[in-house]
């Protein structure tokens, strides 16, 4: 089922599965998949829930919201909802949305994305044989490009003002609030819950802006009137390029949200575009997919077996073999997904000694934050694992009160929530280690309202300093920092590859 954002995707989808006897949800970020478990609830359906760092089981339940990492391939269900499905081609993530829509166990799958997945979801049907209905949804309300460029100053309430990295957000928020403007921020570092938190102030007028990075693209009910791109360009983690009309789309869909605004209108600041290029790139078909072999990669029973095959309990040697020998880049039905992050880990986790192969797998696995140092802190994690410590969950630190705290105490207590997040994932995983979980929750729910209550400041001193220079913050001190993709802090690529491990295919079970 594809169509524009606004166009009732979820909703349909939602109420077949809230029909069903039994159903499963998978959403591309833990915020969705509650708001998937809270839409079922709302339907008098009761529901569990599965995310890389959390359970919430509801007893007799039937029903299962999951991030798409999460699917349980084991549990059949008469109806799923896979969300999101143009994530197929994500390098980082694309791999789990195949094992998904290739694994789950259900008579019925309702796929919901965008028209540019169409083809590739056509070839993933095609190589399992499986009839596919296409059902193409159109949007609720119009969407259209604004007349004229915005400047900062004529934002107005229902506003959400996109921008590409944390630190535009920031800037861009000083600016408005030295406006006399009541602003809420989302972005990638932010735990779900303050999101949340941030997203309820600007829907009940707390906030009159939104200040958001693409982050807003996936989840999150805004009541957004018009969206308005501060920039039209994006460092993607490799280089800093041009929005796709795709990307245009899908965050300027936002606008206009059916039921509370009638036209959802999409703009951009002055000195980033025109409204000539806005409308050309909402009117654009759906851009041709060129790679149609989807993205795959291995899950603990082939790494296992790859094991078993070449004799050793090396997990680099087992992905290396991987790469070179059991799915090559000539092959012609699938490819491998991009797993430098794991190479990296499995390579430095050679030296622990302890540690079995499907266990090393895990924390190969594990969500970690490469920029804080994150592999040798794993690693020592993991070392304590072995030796048959316990590992202690993160600390919060030192949290100034909100009021004094800058932007640097902000960005040390954003590291500190990922790290909780990382811990919180493996305590999943390895309970006997990662015993302390009390601990964890209670210092992630201190650095989500520490961070909430810094975000809702309105700093007097702002409204007496200048605008300062590009690169400079207020009194001159310039700074200097790469810009970085938005990270969700999602559970990690834990979708089961197909289980061969020469051709790394495996049919989904046929669905009537």
């Amino acid at each position: 089922m594809t169509g524009p954002t606004n166009s009732g995707k979820s909703y349909t989808a939602l109420n077949a599965l809230a029909n069903a006897e039994s159903g499963l949800a998978l959403a591309p970020l833990r915020l969705l998949a509650h708001e998937f478990r809270e839409s079922l609830l709302s339907r008098g359906v009761p529901a569990s829930l599965a995310t890389g760092e959390e359970r919430i089981d509801f007893p007799g339940a039937r029903h299962l919201a999951a991030t798409v990492e999460m699917c349980p391939f084991h549990n059949p269900v008469d109806v799923a909802l896979i969300d999101e499905a143009q994530m197929l081609m994500d390098p980082d993530r694309g791999a789990a949305w195949t094992a998904a829509i290739m694994g789950v166990p259900a008579r019925h799958l309702y796929i919901l994305g965008a028209p540019d997945c169409i083809p590739l979801i056509r070839r993933i049907a095609e190589l399992c044989d499986d009839p596919l209905d296409e059902i193409t949804l159109e949007r609720k309300s119009p969407l259209r490009a604004a007349s004229a460029p915005v400047r900062l100053r004529d934002l107005e309430a229902g506003d959400a003002l996109i921008a590409f990295s944390r630190r535009e957000v920031l800037d861009l928020r000083a600016e408005l609030l030295t406006l006399g403007k009541r602003v809420a921020v989302v972005y990638g570092a932010l735990s779900p819950e303050v999101r949340r938190a941030e997203a309820a102030r600007f829907n009940n007028g707390e906030a009159e802006i939104l200040v958001a990075t693409d982050a807003i693209g996936m989840g999150l009910n805004l009541s957004i009137k018009r969206v308005v791109f501060s920039a039209l360009r994006k460092y993607d983690g490799k280089q800093t390029r041009d929005l796709t009309a795709q990307e245009i789309k899908q965050i300027g869909g936002r606008a206009g949200r059916y039921g509370h605004h009638e036209n959802g209108i999409v703009a951009v600041l002055g000195e980033a575009g025109t409204p000539a290029h806005i409308r050309k790139m909402l009117a654009a078909p759906p851009e041709p997919i060129t790679e149609l072999r989807p993205l795959v990669q291995p899950d603990s029973d082939i790494v296992r077996a790859v094991a078993e095959e070449i004799e050793t309990d090396s997990l680099y040697g087992v992905l290396v073999r991987i790469k070179r020998a059991v799915l090559r880049a000539d092959d012609p039905n699938y490819r491998l997904a991009d797993m430098d992050q794991a190479f990296e880990i499995a390579s430095a986790l050679e030296g622990v000694e302890g540690l079995g192969l499907t266990q090393r797998w895990v924390y190969a696995m594990c969500p970690i934050d490469e920029r804080d140092n994150g592999i040798s802190r794993l690693v020592g994690w993991a070392s304590d694992h072995a030796a048959g410590r316990r590992v202690p969950p993160p600390g919060t630190g030192r949290l100034v009160q909100p009021s004094q705290a800058g932007r640097e105490e902000l960005e040390r207590a954003e590291k500190r929530h990922k790290r909780l997040v990382a811990w919180r994932w493996l305590s999943l995983r390895f309970a006997d280690a990662y015993t302390d979980r009390q601990t964890a929750e209670e210092n992630t729910t201190a650095l989500n309202d520490w961070i909430e209550a810094v975000l809702r400041q309105q700093s007097r001193e702002r409204k007496h300093q200048k605008r300062a220079a590009p690169g400079q913050r207020p009194g001159g001190k310039r700074t200097f920092s790469k810009r970085q993709p938005e990270r969700d802090s999602r559970s990690p690529h834990e979708g089961r590859a197909p289980k061969d491990p020469k051709t790394m295919r495996k049919r989904r079970p046929g669905r009537g």
